[in-house]
């Protein structure tokens, strides 16, 4: 039997189980977005600098203004997501049709044949973004598609973070070593490193590639609204929704703080462990230990959840981030400690640990509010809510993307420097590792206490929807 069709007669309507295959097939869609979303997150902004040779500000400005341009293009995507119906799926289709464009854009974002042109890296990033969204906004919604059972959902979920951090790990670990491979002066930050970056953005895009279209033929759309009940979606439903879905504000809310953390203290990452720790060739493994957690606790958390409840669970989890990052501050600002490898890399876990099974679960809550939309208006309108939490997420990457570069300006970050820098300057990468992360850690954990939406809720709303359809 072809595994799309592996579910039981005896199963509801609506409440499908999922073979291992397909979750992991679904999760490897997650994989190959973050062989790129990842690269860009943790290393475009050191490339630019260091690499490209535009300076922290522009780079800063410029992340700003792609973020922009994605409020306006998002909904639109959602929008035409949700309206059409095309034949290879209504949303599996784009992972390939928006996958070989996206493949190409990625590799020229990192081409530095047109160095220090603000312009060229403008127009190939609005690109790569614009692309991004093609895939990504139909790809969440997919995620709703599948089931609406709970418990299927939340494993769906762990074994697609535990993809998407293998895709954080290949990245974290892999890129700086490939890197430097390839790069004629050993490093990751100089101008010599061009060709190693572009040579190894063009495998970890092929390879991204070959995965969505593997994602593509592992899944099936089965939880879906009839074709009249979507063709007079329009882009407005976007703030309709967002006006009268209660639990989708308090997540949109949660995924903008939770993606500027991740996203400032990713761009730093490797800033730090270069001028702060001084151990650039520590550096693989220190980005590593930032998806090493979710090989040993993704797999738990449908047993944790169980056991304690999700929002417990992001209580506990959020505070193990926060006691982390604690820790490397610590660490950080005293000598002898600092020259201690080990610590750091034990504080990076800690940290790392909570980060990844906090917002490795909040994936799991978007089919929830899709539901509850349903439930309240009548329209499953996956698209436009996928738009809408990618907005978020985007905004917050914006921040992860102006706030590190306005913060190294201000510091007087000096690129041209591969070696060290000012005392002030290593005090602001600081401030973006672990100072500005924390504290919003801590607005994300009252966000998320106002989440209403406990399972046995959800579990009713969804069996209302389908004795309506029946």
């Amino acid at each position: 039997m072809d595994n799309t069709e592996s579910y039981s007669k005896n199963e509801s309507k609506g409440f499908y189980k999922l073979s291992q295959t397909q979750r992991i097939g679904f999760g490897s869609g997650d994989l190959a977005q973050n062989l790129i979303y990842q690269t860009v997150s943790m290393y475009l902004l050191i490339f630019y600098t260091n690499v490209f040779g535009i300076s922290a500000a522009a780079a800063g400005v410029m992340f700003l203004v792609v973020r922009i341009i994605d409020v306006i293009w998002d909904p639109i995507v959602g929008a035409i997501v949700d309206k059409s119906n095309p034949k290879l799926g209504k949303y599996r289709s784009y992972l390939v049709w928006g996958g070989i464009p996206l493949t190409g854009f990625a590799i020229l974002c990192f081409w530095n044949g047109f160095s220090g042109s603000l312009a060229y890296a403008y127009i190939t990033y609005v690109g790569l973004s614009m692309l991004y969204t093609l895939i990504n906004v139909p790809y969440g919604a997919l995620n709703a598609s599948l089931t609406r059972d709970t418990d299927e959902i939340t494993k769906l979920t762990s074994t697609r973070m535990f993809m998407a951090n293998l895709g954080g790990l290949a990245v974290g670990y892999g890129v700086p070593i490939i890197v430097q491979y390839f790069s004629p002066d050993g490093k990751i930050n100089s101008s010599a490193s061009g060709e190693a970056w572009f040579t190894t953005m063009t495998i970890y895009a092929l390879v991204g590639l070959v995965l969505l279209i593997f994602c593509y033929k592992q899944t099936k759309e089965r939880v879906l609204m009839d074709e009249k009940e979507t063709e007079n979606v329009k882009v407005s439903d976007l703030w309709v929704e967002f006006k009268h879905n209660g639990p989708l504000r308090i997540l949109a809310f949660f995924f903008i703080t939770a993606f500027a953390m991740m996203a400032i203290g990713n761009s730093a990452g490797s800033y730090y462990m270069i001028y702060n720790i001084q151990a650039p060739e520590m550096l693989p493994y220190f980005m590593a230990l930032g998806s090493i957690p979710a090989f040993i606790f993704m797999p738990l958390v449908p047993a944790i959840k169980r056991a304690i409840g999700k929002k417990q669970m992001f209580y506990v989890f959020l505070t193990i981030a926060i006691i982390g990052m604690v820790m490397l501050y610590i660490i950080s600002v005293i000598p002898s400690l600092k020259s201690q490898i080990w610590l750091v890399f034990v504080a990076q876990f800690v940290k790392s640990t909570g980060i990844i099974v906090a917002t490795g679960y909040m994936w799991a809550l978007v089919p929830e509010v899709i539901s509850f939309g349903e439930y309240t208006t009548g329209k499953r309108i996956s698209g436009i809510v996928n738009a809408l939490t990618g907005i978020f997420y985007k905004a917050g990457m914006a921040l992860g993307g102006v706030v590190p570069g306005l913060v190294l300006a201000y510091v007087h970050f000096d690129k041209d420097n591969v070696l060290e820098q000012s005392e002030f300057a290593q005090q602001g990468i600081l401030w973006l590792v672990v100072v500005i992360p924390a504290i919003l850690l801590i607005l994300a954990m009252f966000i998320i206490s106002k989440y209403e939406l406990e399972d046995d809720v959800i579990d009713k709303i969804n069996y209302e929807i389908e004795s309506r359809n029946n």
